[in-house]
């Protein structure tokens, strides 16, 4: 039998002002997003810090709130050092791509790629951003509603469609403006949940807060990996060099940042937006890794509770097949997994699991408010960008070129309300999957990302790589990436010919390839450079 519901009356009174705050705020801005600039870009006007807590809020999706702290309950803090990336990452944006953005005045970040290389390499870009965000926002809203249905002991299909309805409804009214500040409430509704867990778990050792301490040392839980030069291990530098150039890809090329900045009131309010947006991350992955060592402690002293949160993740994994509580086998099958379960099998639902049994009343409602937090602001972000590219990147561009302010408005709210609907649907098709979700989204966005920065960097350092430079550099940096992806997949195929670097290289390398390609190719053939954009 399913363990029983913990959820009190007061739990579910702080989700439902969490849920009716954040739809206010899209009915609140509805008068002022009933325009194009309005709809897709806030009419330039928002403060830095609401922006600012907007990029963050969608920097920790609610893949991260439950996978940061339980990466360093099962490992170490060696994926903190993809944190400590992010500020060289956040002076470049600063320096080099927020300003053209601002001077460009252009709503869609990939117009830059067609005055440089032509239509091709926009519609490249944008087809595939959009595909990658309809992903995305499925696997969030998926990997959000599978441990909310355990806690909340709801259907997990009901709890995708209420999340994709909220999200839908409140972009359609309000457009980008009310994304941006439902993501700053979400922001402080996320870090506040996070300190008072944090602050509550400190108090639940029996021998007080030092026993957190020695336990993570006597079992290394604060190290940031090995320091050696291996590129087929997670090692501190493979780590800080994959955290760059993805951190390079969501502030310089990424729709959704992108659309910060130019909601920004001046330069001035978009660099604080990135600054803040950017080096809140820092501390707060910092509380995440803490809030894992704390559980691993936690759990080490009570193997009790450790023996609970075995089944709760048991019966995730026999929900997630399909297998009925009602069935007669269930519990049999609960008991066998749960015994068979490894400690990084555990790790990204044993917070889930410490949230629904440990916390007192209120507290779990302000931290099941914060996972719904993670998971809209992302899925809303996600959907305005992914709507004003199919706006400004396809429609205008490519069905309809003159058309005016009712058509886009028209296009705006139809590609909002059809991608809310397909990526719901993406949610709802991944309950009925067997396959290991998050690999599967690593997988494509590496491939995919990676093909996109290295355009990017290519189009913005030579002024010399022109339409058949580039189209030839992204097809050699789409097989690097394809092999170093795929190669170890394909069934027969010798080891000798597979990858032997690290997955996190995959973006890396395939940025690079793109990158030196292009300019070894502008070197060879010496094209004329091109005009300034």
């Amino acid at each position: 039998m399913l363990t029983e519901s913990t959820f009190t009356t007061l739990d579910w009174a702080v989700l439902i002002v969490y849920f009716s705050c954040t739809m206010a705020i899209g009915f609140y801005f509805y008068r002022r997003s009933r325009c194009t600039e309005g709809f897709m870009a806030a009419r330039r006007s928002l403060p830095g810090w609401a922006c600012g807590l907007s990029i963050f809020a969608t920097y920790l999706s609610s893949i991260s709130f439950l996978a940061l702290p339980g990466k360093s309950f099962a490992s170490n803090w060696n994926p903190f050092v993809f944190s400590l990336s992010l500020p060289p990452a956040v002076w470049i944006a600063v320096h080099f791509f927020m300003p053209y953005y601002r001077r460009t005045n252009e709503v869609s970040a990939y117009a830059h790629l067609e005055r440089r290389f032509g239509p091709w390499a926009r519609a490249y870009v944008s087809f595939f951003y959009i595909l990658t965000q309809l992903a995305r926002m499925g696997v969030v809203m998926y990997l959000m509603a599978l441990p909310l249905s355990i806690l909340l002991r709801q259907n997990i299909l009901i709890i995708i469609l209420l999340t994709g309805l909220s999200v839908t409804i409140y972009a359609f009214v309000g457009g980008i403006i009310a994304v941006i500040w439902a993501d700053a409430l979400q922001a402080v509704v996320l870090i506040g949940g996070a300190v008072v867990c944090c602050l509550l778990m400190l108090f639940k050792m029996p021998e007080g807060p030092q026993q957190i301490f020695a336990l993570a040392a006597e079992h290394d839980k604060f190290s940031l990996g090995s320091f050696g030069m291996s590129l087929a291990q997670p090692t501190f530098w493979v780590v800080l060099v994959y955290g760059i150039v993805i951190n390079l890809q969501n502030f310089g090329i990424d729709q959704s940042y992108i659309q910060r900045y130019i909601a920004s009131g001046s330069d001035k309010e978009a660099r604080k937006s990135i600054w803040l947006g950017g080096l809140l991350y820092l501390p707060v992955s910092a509380m995440f890794f803490f809030i894992g060592t704390q559980l691993f402690a936690f759990y080490d002293a009570h193997p009790q509770h450790m023996q609970q949160a075995r089944t709760t993740v048991a019966e995730m994994q026999l929900l997630r097949q399909g297998i009925s509580p009602e069935s007669s086998t269930f519990d049999a099958h609960r008991r066998e997994i749960a015994w068979q379960l490894t400690d990084s099998e555990i790790g990204d639902k044993v917070f889930a699991h410490f949230i629904g049994r440990m916390l007192p009343a209120g507290a779990k409602g302000l931290l099941i408010a914060a996972l719904f937090a993670a998971g809209m602001s992302t899925v809303s972000t996600s959907l305005n960008s992914s709507a004003t590219l199919l706006a400004k990147d396809w429609y205008q561009r490519f069905i309809r070129p003159a058309a005016g302010e009712h058509a886009m408005m028209r296009a705006l709210y139809a590609s909002t309300v059809l991608w809310g609907i397909l990526g719901t649907g993406v949610a709802l098709f991944l309950t009925r999957t067997s396959e290991n979700i998050l690999d599967v989204w690593w997988l494509l966005a590496g491939i995919l990302g990676g093909g996109m920065l290295g355009l990017f960097l290519l189009g913005m350092i030579s002024r010399r790589a022109n339409n058949s430079i580039a189209l030839t550099a992204v097809l050699l940096g789409l097989i690097v990436l394809g092999w170093m992806s795929l190669s170890a997949r394909i069934p027969g195929c010798p080891e000798a010919l597979q990858s032997p670097f690290h997955g996190f290289l995959v973006p890396v390398f395939g940025t690079l390839t793109i990158l030196l390609a292009g300019l070894l190719l502008c070197v060879i053939l010496r094209p004329p450079p091109a005009a300034r954009a």
